[in-house]
């Protein structure tokens, strides 16, 4: 019998797993397929305090991981393939194992839709990005696009005008998905530019280390250009992983978690911390503070039960 159980790892998850060590109740931390979280993926981190000089994603990730592990916490590079909370003891199975605990702490966290190129994926954390306010500040007199039509996209957009000297944005087809009032802000902006009826089909800049430009295609004429720029936005929504849990908890038409509450779900000993319930701020340090209460909260129930 585990006292808690922790399902994910990132800022959330660490962050609980850190706290419950310290409580002495021997956290059993589930990774997951992305050990680390999205932070895995970026490069340098700037905007998480205590470093001043910034740090890479994937440095943090190992210090927080030895941290929590410093005080007990178990860490297994594993996943979690199914959870029965229909009863106490909660129930965590992996693979053909179950595993009975009192608590569980869900730190699952969202990963952002890409485009699905090859390239993309290689550059990622080098010009390729899907966090503008994360990332945005490496682009300080460069010209970047954002691509995608909704709000996500127009928000992006606006917030790189900061830094960029231009910014454009690549949408596939003459329609937004964004409201009428972020679409209206973002054509008001004189440094924000538009390509439409346009894919991206290529991610350029592979052979240096860093983006070039990207190839684009012309929906309508089909005509492929490429286009030189320094970064890309994917401003195309997140997806939360929250498959096992769409039969246990109350999911969002989106599929995220939906807390009772600050951190709590409508099931007695099952917390929720991070991107995993949290479709609005995505920072690495939002996800820590819920990975604090979600813990505090775990304890409090463990202590009372």
């Amino acid at each position: 019998m585990e006292q808690v159980i922790i399902i994910g790892s990132g800022p959330a998850g660490y962050t609980a797993a850190l706290y419950n060590a310290r409580a002495s109740l021997a956290p059993l931390v589930f990774a997951g397929a992305e050990v680390g979280g999205q932070l895995t993926t970026t490069t340098e981190v700037e905007n998480y305090p205590g470093f001043k000089d910034g740090i890479l994603g994937p440095q943090l990730m190992d210090e927080m991981r030895a941290q929590c592990e410093r005080f007990g916490a178990k860490v297994v590079d594993q996943s979690v393939t199914a959870v029965d909370f229909s009863s106490q003891p909660l129930k965590v199975m992996v693979g053909e194992k179950t595993f009975e605990t009192k608590s569980v702490i869900i730190a699952t966290g969202a990963s952002a839709r890409r485009l699905g190129l090859e390239n993309e994926k290689k550059l990622y954390g080098h010009g390729v990005s899907a966090c503008a306010t994360c990332d945005g500040f490496f682009f300080k007199g460069k010209k970047v696009i954002v691509v995608g039509g909704g709000d996500a996209a127009m928000e992006e957009a606006t917030f790189l005008t900061k830094f960029a000297t231009e910014v454009t944005i690549v949408h596939r087809s003459e329609a937004f998905r964004a409201s009428k009032i972020m679409l209206e802000k973002a054509r008001a902006n004189p440094a924000i530019k538009w390509i439409v009826n346009t894919e991206v089909t290529d991610v350029l800049g592979v052979e240096v280390g860093h983006v070039t430009g990207v190839t684009l295609r012309n929906n309508k004429t089909n005509e492929v250009t490429e286009f030189p720029i320094d970064g890309v936005f994917a401003a195309i929504g997140h997806v939360p992983n929250t498959d096992i849990f769409k039969n246990a908890l109350t999911l969002d038409v989106k599929g995220y978690i939906v807390p009772k509450g600050f951190v709590m779900t409508e099931i007695p000993g099952v917390f929720v911390a991070g991107d995993v319930a949290d479709y609005r701020y995505r920072q690495a340090v939002t996800a820590a503070g819920t990975g604090c209460m979600a813990a505090m909260e775990a304890e409090k129930f463990v202590d009372a039960h």
